[in-house]
């Protein structure tokens, strides 16, 4: 008599539960911008939402904690002058976030633990170079301040935030680039484009290793992903429009690993990928559900887990990192659905009925601190994250307690400073040079102390209302 053999996996039963009414975030007007990103990052501390403004691009920016209904006077961030396209917390400062807009530049915003008085409309730094709208923007998984951003000029410019400068600049792709994504320890990355190929490139040598046309065969937008184990993820159409995911060896392009047709549908699937589980998690805008997959060794290699489904379509997606999971309740992920007016997080749970840690569940995951500093990456090394343990849960440090072994402009406020100099000092007198130099350090003096007593002012403001004095 034959039996059936189901496959052996911890995951097989992971259920997804939207939380309680309550305990989402309400009143949000979600960006109507028509750009395949995902509108929404989140971290241990923050959501970040980019919203519908007027008279340029804004993003709001909301401490997990801050649940329910959101006041429609509650500051912004502001300083793009056209729609924010998108936006990606650093993976090695909770407080530090990128945003890319249509008005061609990049920029990098130091966000205060407490709730901020006004809108916040200085950024640390501005990253101009980029001829075109910038749509992508992506920091590097293991080494300090080191960012990418991709524009619709068709080019990729490598930057190092902590000076403003372009380190890398990568013209190969000929046409609109999708998506683009790092591997595991930030040594290659990946990109799909309009041009139907799949590119595999090395930033540090500026030239593509391996590519592959058409690894799906539609005309529609694709997206791919690095997994742990160096293998691309792919999402994308077939000849016929039907949704397709695939799974690809980047050293033999030739045959794909695995290849799956899903349904038939318009939006473009965007996958979300938790390397502790190996599990994919794909959200496609316009659609109600989440599918989930199991990445595997043996074959066939992308095991459907089960779906998420509910009634509201979804206009964006944020995926938390595995720091911010709550162990207690044996939650492997949980992402963030964004409807036209609200965000509502949603739990990836495993049934287990212990109340202990599971071992089992929670590999140590990529932690805050950098494994390389900026010029040791463009020397030419590279290094796998450093791991924490979740045994005991992660609690996000306060914002001003990294410490940095070099000055970093990441951990301090300076004055907005643009990655071109818009001054010719040449032109000036020596005695006039000097005065305004004399000037620009009293001015900074100033407003430093000033700031100084701001935050101590702000910090004394929060503990009183957080009922901690």
């Amino acid at each position: 008599m034959s039996r059936s053999i189901v496959r052996q996996s911890k995951f097989r039963h992971v259920f997804g539960q939207a939380v309680k009414a309550d305990q989402g975030y309400d009143d949000i007007r979600v960006s109507k911008v028509t750009w395949d990103s995902s509108f929404c990052a989140v971290n241990p501390k923050f959501l970040a939402v980019i919203v519908e403004s007027s008279g340029g691009g804004a993003f709001l920016v909301l401490p997990l904690s801050k649940m329910g209904r959101v006041d429609k006077n509650y500051p912004l961030v502001v300083g793009h002058s056209g729609p924010v396209l998108d936006i990606d917390w650093c993976p090695h400062n909770d407080n530090i976030l990128a945003s890319c807009s249509e008005d061609t530049t990049a920029m990098v915003w130091q966000i205060p633990d407490h709730t901020p008085s006004r809108p916040i409309s200085e950024p640390i730094v501005v990253l101009e170079g980029h001829s075109k709208r910038v749509g992508i923007i992506k920091w590097h998984p293991t080494a300090r301040n080191i960012l990418l951003t991709a524009g619709s000029d068709n080019l990729i410019i490598i930057w190092n935030v902590g000076t403003g400068e372009p380190l890398i600049t990568m013209d190969d792709h000929p046409d609109l680039i999708y998506n683009v994504s790092w591997n595991y320890n930030g040594s290659l990355f990946c990109t799909t484009c309009k041009d139907r190929r799949l590119r595999v490139c090395d930033p540090r040598k500026s030239e593509v290793v391996a590519e592959r046309l058409a690894p799906h065969e539609g005309i529609r937008p694709m997206r791919a992903i690095f997994t742990k184990e160096g293998n691309i993820f792919t999402t994308g159409f077939t000849r016929m429009s039907q949704r397709e995911l695939g799974l690809w060896d980047p050293t033999n392009f030739e045959e794909p690993i695995a290849l799956l047709e899903l349904d038939t549908s318009n939006g473009v699937l965007l996958p979300f990928y938790d390397p502790d589980t190996n599990i994919v998690y794909l959200s496609g805008k316009g659609d109600s559900s989440i599918r989930y997959f199991e990445i595997t060794e043996e074959p066939p290699y992308v095991h459907y887990i089960s779906t998420f489904s509910s009634k509201e379509p979804q206009r964006g997606m944020g995926f938390m990192p595995k720091r911010g999971m709550d162990v207690s309740k044996c939650e492997i992920a949980r992402l963030y659905k964004l409807h036209e007016r609200k965000c509502e997080p949603i739990m990836m749970t495993v049934p287990r009925k212990s109340d202990l840690f599971q071992d089992d569940l929670y590999p140590d995951t990529a932690g805050p601190d950098p494994a390389l500093e900026p010029e040791e990456w463009m020397d030419g090394r590279d290094a796998d994250p450093i791991l924490v343990s979740m045994r005991d849960g992660y609690v996000p440090p306060k914002s001003r307690e990294l410490k940095v072994a070099k000055k970093n402009v990441l951990d301090t406020r300076p004055a907005t400073r643009r990655s071109m100099s818009a001054v010719d000092g040449s032109s000036l007198p020596p005695q006039l040079l000097e005065k305004l130099v004399e000037e620009i350090q009293n001015l900074k003096a100033t407003v430093l102390s000033q700031e100084k007593r701001i935050c101590d002012l702000e910090n004394k403001l929060s503990k009183y209302t957080n009922g901690t004095v």
